[in-house]
């Protein structure tokens, strides 16, 4: 491999396809009036074929689940290899809306509305990011992220679109032509719940399906599904008119997803070091061996009846 890789920086470094530059200290520049490519004993098949030969790159299945959140598959082209990953760019969106809503579900340092003051950021970053991120999971053939970052983005478009009075999600509620005064009537909260009620079902199947992910992924889930269980709840009792317990589930709700974020600023840190080739890495205790795919396990069964038959 070394030869080859020396065999192509002289022939390189030899190639008459280059020519002195303007000046005699330039750097060479492309002659393309020369129609070889490497050096003029070299024709265009053995040319690629050496230059994908010393640029080809493996990764470990445990890597590729690590930096796509999805167990390694097979798809046409190369196209893992011509564009970047959009993993993180999800992550990015879904943490900087997540996080800042925690804590003003918590209500910290006074914060409250709902988190309606970070209506613009659930469009731009929860949503736009988000499905910007999802269409390139679908591009270089990721099923499980496209879905599941594709869905989040809609979620981040749909809560800030609640939240924008001219959606009138809310203001259909008024009856006095106040739009504002719709997010007193029970009728809206009691609406707004199923809604979570329904992404925790979501997540729960998430959930499921993270078995053959990693661990960090699979917590995140986790904690999601009783997050949205626990909003819906507060919606329910705030519709009740029982501020008080409605509260005290919102605050809870906030905790909860607060964990979430902190998993997710995790695997995030540890996307990006693993993509720069850090010389040190970030574990997320991929589990994604435990649970063999349906494919291998029809692979070994036919080996073992392959082997018996001999």
């Amino acid at each position: 491999m070394a030869a080859a890789n020396s065999d192509a920086y002289q022939a390189t470094r030899n190639n008459a396809n280059f020519a002195p530059g303007p000046t005699d200290n330039g750097p060479l520049e492309k002659d393309f009036s020369n129609g070889y490519h490497l050096d003029n004993n070299m024709d265009v098949d053995t040319a690629l074929k050496r230059i994908q030969t010393t640029g080809s790159l493996s990764i470990s299945p445990e890597l590729f689940e690590k930096i796509y959140l999805s167990p390694q598959n097979r798809v046409a082209g190369e196209l893992r290899k011509t564009f970047g990953n959009p993993t993180p760019l999800c992550l990015v969106g879904f943490l900087l809306s997540l996080t800042p809503l925690s804590c003003i579900l918590m209500g910290w340092r006074g914060a409250g509305g709902s988190g309606a003051s970070d209506t613009a950021i659930y469009y731009f970053f929860g949503g736009l990011l988000m499905i910007l991120g999802a269409i390139g999971e679908w591009i270089i053939g990721n099923t499980f992220p496209f879905v599941v970052f594709g869905s989040f983005g809609a979620f981040w478009l749909s809560f800030g679109g609640t939240l924008t009075p001219w959606f009138n999600a809310y203001g259909a509620f008024s009856t006095t032509g106040v739009p504002a005064q719709g997010l007193e009537e029970p009728g809206f909260y009691a609406s707004f719940a199923f809604f979570h009620v329904f992404m925790g079902v979501l997540c729960f199947i998430y959930m499921i399906c993270a078995l053959r992910t990693n661990v960090i992924f699979l917590l995140i889930f986790a904690f999601l599904v009783p997050a949205f269980g626990c909003l819906a709840g507060a919606y329910w009792q705030i519709a009740k008119g029982n501020m008080a317990l409605g509260a005290q589930l919102t605050v809870v709700a906030g905790a909860l997803t607060f964990v979430v974020d902190l998993l997710g600023w995790w695997i995030f840190a540890a996307i990006m070091l693993a993509a720069l080739d850090f010389p040190f890495q970030i574990p997320v205790f991929d589990i994604s061996h435990i649970i063999k795919g349906a494919s291998e396990r029809q692979k070994m069964k036919e080996e073992r009846m392959g082997a018996g038959d001999a």
